[in-house]
């Protein structure tokens, strides 16, 4: 029977990093239900209402089905061929006119969910000659690659909990039961934290909102936003000095805790207390609960990461949990292994450590990846390297980028913006072609690069997938797009012809082999299983005789130290001289915290229906008075302001005002608002979602050189500086004029 045919499948979701496993049920081979797998290895029968409802996400009106070319007109369907020799054609002139620095890419988020996406994009690239690439870790985690490769030798070494055996474990600024764990595949975290508190964990979650997390399990810990470097520091050194320290394995693995102890000593908890509001005994007992614990792990989140400090706390965090003697330890942080040794691999041929500086602002590169921050500059400022063309790829950046009203602008002044996507979104909007892809369940897959290559898993284990369901139109998949967008634009992946070759043959091959109706595409389950292979794994077709997942081997104890910390000389650099300066503005930080604990600080906040920018098509997901986004206050904030519950109010910080309804929660900490992103799609090309009456929350933040964190290259996306007042104006208090009143701001 042919796979199409057959009415249920099983497949693994890659919406997020939970890959939970799915039962799909098909009629006449259309997806009619998906349930969670519950006899899936790991995930255990766990979907969220994203993953359970994609479907209707994918098969949704406003889907890509052909290319599209904006004209005079407007929206134009073209061939594949026509808008191939159009794009290839501007990509020659502009190498020809300006050089390679001239095109430039973002990749978004989705990207990163496919084992193929990713690599061939950064293929094209290659072909290109251009090292201006953009991507969203600069929104929500560069500080944790950029911190990785300076402790550890590798930016993709990143040590994860051992949930399953871990006695003590303190959450800082994330909310796994709504968001999951970055980078960490823990499917049903809710489900993991009660098995956790059963068993006797302690758990803390640190952070400005009572969250969902929090009411699960442990013990909730208000911490006002954009303190955190000074919750960890004042950690350190209750850690220091209550003995704290396994001096054995710092002497052996490590180097630095000198000059790391003499800046923790300055941040005693009575001092850090005036501005993280964390009582210093409340501090004490959890430095007591971890230092106990028959092994501990800190962990953080997006919370910590877009906060401003991201890098420093990030960094003492995993100093902490090193000198403790946690890193390496069963129940403290793991580092695992992937299929391949990747960070062996990278490390010895600079893989992702490029030492490349922005053109403007003179950042760093992290990842191969210059600061999202200084795109709109780099568009809109003269001179050689100026940027003339964008591809976009998997993801929304006039959403989900900072100062997004100053990068609207940049981007109406592109030769060529080009977006590679399922649904036209609000940056395709103003583009020049919309390439329709695949969907996750249109397409063969392995576990993205974190489970695959770095073993970040809860549980190990491998899983193969087919295509579910085939493209109700000329969809392709990113791969092969790019493989033809080389060929249109003279190029080849990876600046090699034999490469270039290699592919277009592999292509033309598969090709015959398929019906003259499909659209002719790389072989792609060719390609991951020649991936398998090479790395020592089962091949596809093994994997797919077992649907619901292969375990691997467990997560090993004391396989990382002295063995696979790829520094020059092996050690933990506790002390990196790029953070030791950057820790010099500390205590200007902190003189600015205590100068501005009057102002109310901007927090974000999720909802499981609304996945950052791209759920909002869904009639389900946006209905009733979850049509738009609100502002949340505490209740006693609210009453010294003179609001109430649905008032309409403006929100300022320095770059923009807009203007919401309120909600009273009185899960937040006084002086903490929140205020949910991925919202704002007025401007778009999706019926559903244009009808939205929400604000796009990254208005607010500052982008520009002086908008980014100097190493990591984070935008400020949280723990911004606001004031709110009610809205003025005749209609300031009117819920049925919120459509109006939104647009005026």
């Amino acid at each position: 029977m042919n796979t199409f045919d057959q009415p249920t499948q099983h497949t693994f979701c890659r919406i997020c990093e939970s890959l939970c496993g799915l039962e799909v049920s098909l009629q006449d081979g259309k997806i009619t239900r998906i349930e969670p797998d519950a006899e899936h290895v790991a995930t255990r029968g766990f979907g969220c209402t994203k993953g359970l409802k994609q479907h209707h996400l994918f098969n949704s009106p406003d889907r890509l089905r052909f290319p599209m070319q904006r004209t005079a007109e407007g929206w134009r369907r073209v061939s594949w061929d026509q808008a191939l020799d159009g794009i290839g054609g501007k990509v020659r002139q502009l190498l020809r006119d300006h050089g390679p620095q001239s095109i430039a890419m973002y990749v978004g988020t989705a990207a990163g969910f496919g084992v193929l996406h990713p690599v061939f994009a950064q293929a094209f690239m290659q072909g290109v000659g251009s090292k201006n690439m953009y991507a969203s870790a600069t929104q929500d985690c560069s500080n944790k690659f950029a911190v990785a490769e300076h402790l550890y030798g590798f930016p993709f070494t990143q040590p994860f909990p051992d949930l399953h055996h871990t006695n003590c474990l303190i959450v800082v600024g994330a909310n796994p039961v709504v968001s999951k764990w970055s980078f960490l595949q823990v499917p049903n975290p809710g489900l993991h934290l009660k098995e956790m508190e059963r068993r006797g964990c302690r758990i803390y979650f640190v952070d400005p909102r009572k969250t969902e997390s929090a009411k699960v399990a442990g013990q909730h810990v208000y911490i006002r936003p954009g303190t955190d470097v000074f919750f960890y520091l004042s950690f350190l050194h209750e850690l220091i000095h209550s003995g704290g320290i396994d001096r054995t394995k710092v002497e052996c693995y490590m180097k630095g805790y000198a000059e790391l102890a003499a800046l923790a000593e300055q941040w005693p908890p009575e001092r850090t207390a005036a501005v993280t509001q964390i009582d210093p005994a409340t501090l004490r007992g959890m430095v007591a609960d971890y230092r106990l614990a028959d092994g501990a792990a800190l962990y953080c989140s997006t919370g910590v990461n877009m906060g401003g400090n991201g890098l420093l706390a990030f960094w003492i965090q995993e100093c902490i949990n090193a000198v403790s003697g946690n890193l390496d330890r069963r129940g403290g942080m793991l580092v695992s292994r992937g299929v391949i040794d990747f960070p062996k691999f990278g490390s010895k041929r600079g893989l992702l450590m490029r030492k490349d500086r922005s053109r403007m602002g003179n950042l760093h590169s992290v990842n191969d990846a210059f600061p999202g921050a200084v795109l709109a500059d780099e568009i809109l400022t003269p001179g050689p390297g100026q940027i003339k063309a964008l591809f976009v790829t998997g993801g929304n950046p006039l959403i989900t980028m900072a100062n997004s009203n100053r990068l609207r602008e940049a981007f109406s002044q592109l030769e060529l913006l080009v977006t590679l996507d399922i649904l036209p979104t609000e940056t395709a909007s103003i583009g020049h072609y919309m390439l329709p892809c695949t969907s996750p369940m249109e397409r063969p897959d392995l576990p993205f690069i974190f489970p695959l290559m770095l073993g970040l898993q809860a549980k190990p284990y491998l899983q193969a997938t087919r295509a579910i369901v085939k493209p109700d139109g000329e969809q392709r998949d990113e791969a092969t797009i790019y493989l033809d967008l080389a060929r249109a634009s003279g190029v080849n992946l990876f600046g090699s012809a034999v490469a270039q070759r290699f592919f277009q043959a592999a292509k033309w091959w598969f090709s015959l082999r398929k019906s003259k109706s499909a659209q002719p595409a790389l072989p792609q389950e060719w390609l991951l299983n020649l991936l398998l292979k090479i790395t020592g794994q089962p091949g596809f077709r093994r994997l797919l005789r077992s649907p619901h997942g292969v375990l691997r081997p467990a997560h090993k104890a004391h396989s990382f130290l002295g063995k696979r910390v790829y520094t020059p000389d092996g050690k933990l650099n506790l002390a990196p001289e790029p953070m030791l300066q950057q820790s010099q503005r500390l205590e200007l930080d902190f003189e600015t915290e205590l100068a501005t604990q009057h102002q109310f600080r901007l927090i974000t906040k999720r909802a499981v229906t609304t996945h950052n920018s791209w759920t909002h098509n869904f009639e389900e997901f946006v209905a009733g008075e979850r049509y738009t986004n609100y502002l949340y206050m505490h209740p006693a904030d609210a009453e010294r302001l003179g609001l109430r519950d649905k008032d309409l109010v403006d929100v300022s910080s320095a770059t923009a005002t807009v203007r919401l309804p309120l909600k009273l929660l009185a899960d937040l900490m006084p002086g903490a608002v929140a205020l949910p992103h991925g919202w704002g799609h007025q401007a778009s090309l999706q019926k559903v979602a244009a009808a939205t009456h929400g604000v796009n929350v990254n208005i607010l933040a500052a982008d520009g050189p002086e908008g980014a964190e100097t190493l990591s290259g984070m935008a400020r996306l949280t723990a911004i500086p606001v004031q709110v007042k009610a809205a003025e104006g005749p209609r300031a208090h009117s819920w049925s004029g919120l459509a109006a009143d939104l647009w005026k701001v």
